[in-house]
């Protein structure tokens, strides 16, 4: 399953039904589980963990140092988890000694070519990042969240779940969970319902969240007459819930019509 044309470091540790194509190198302190297709003209540099049944394809660079110039040679680390697909000229980079000092993957990401992921990224499961969308360092990107073309993320945002960039977004500010945005720079244009509806969340559920949108993204503030309800729907509607949470814990500033 090894290419004899691969270059692979003693120790490096595969599973044994890894297959890795022609030319591709595996570096020092890298781990590869069962299942994994690494195809030719790979660079996988460690300290990484990449999960099983993954499929990797060719010129994708993993676990390179960070693109960050205050990166001294400290430990960091890449860990990928299971079943990702990580296209062509694909970059994801380690972490750094000023945040957790790991960049991390999670499960059943669909990552398209020229996708970069830089330093200290956070990403979730189930993700689609289309072709050459970009993280800087430090972002965090929640469950299911999907990322059109060559959308560009600044450093230090936070994407929450379901949330969908269109096309071309420049995002500088935090994506609420289940919020489009579209646009350089990024504005709201409405819950991501289609996403909703293929998650099986019940109408009343996103018209709960519709509620709390207008008032939050659209408005910007609670009036006083909405509080008590806002408090019900949080109750209520896990979804609303972790809708709101997102945004009172968003230190950056959400995006908003109103900027």
């Amino acid at each position: 399953m090894i290419d004899p044309r691969t270059v692979i470091d003693p120790s490096a540790q595969l599973a044994e039904d890894v297959t890795v194509g022609a030319y591709s190198v595996i570096g020092p302190s890298v781990s590869v589980g069962r299942g994994t297709w690494i195809g030719p003209h790979v660079v996988i540099n460690g300290p990484a963990r990449i999960g099983e049944n993954n499929r990797i394809f060719q010129f994708a660079s993993l676990g390179e140092i960070p693109q960050d110039k205050k990166f001294r040679g400290e430990d960091s680390e890449l860990i990928i988890g299971n079943r990702n697909t990580i296209r062509e000229y694909v970059t994801i980079n380690r972490g750094t000694a000023l945040d957790q000092g790991r960049t991390m993957v999670g499960d059943e990401n669909w990552i398209m070519a020229y996708v970069h992921i830089a330093h200290d990224c956070q990403v979730g499961s189930r993700t689609i990042f289309s072709n050459g969308a970009t993280l800087a360092g430090h972002v965090q990107v929640s469950d299911k969240a999907i990322l059109g073309g060559f959308t560009l993320v600044h450093q230090y945002c936070r994407i929450g779940t379901h949330a969908f960039c269109g096309m071309g977004t420049a995002l500088n500010r935090d994506l609420p969970p289940y919020v489009m945005a579209s646009g350089n720079l990024a504005r709201p244009f409405g819950l991501n319902r289609e996403g909703l509806k293929r998650d099986g969340i019940a109408q009343e559920t996103v018209r709960a969240l519709q509620r709390a949108y207008k008032v939050l993204v659209r408005v910007g503030a609670v009036p006083e007459e909405e509080k008590q309800v806002l408090d019900n729907l949080r109750r209520d509607y896990v979804e609303v819930e972790r809708f709101v949470s997102f945004i009172e814990a968003s230190s950056r500033g959400i995006v908003r019509n109103a900027d």
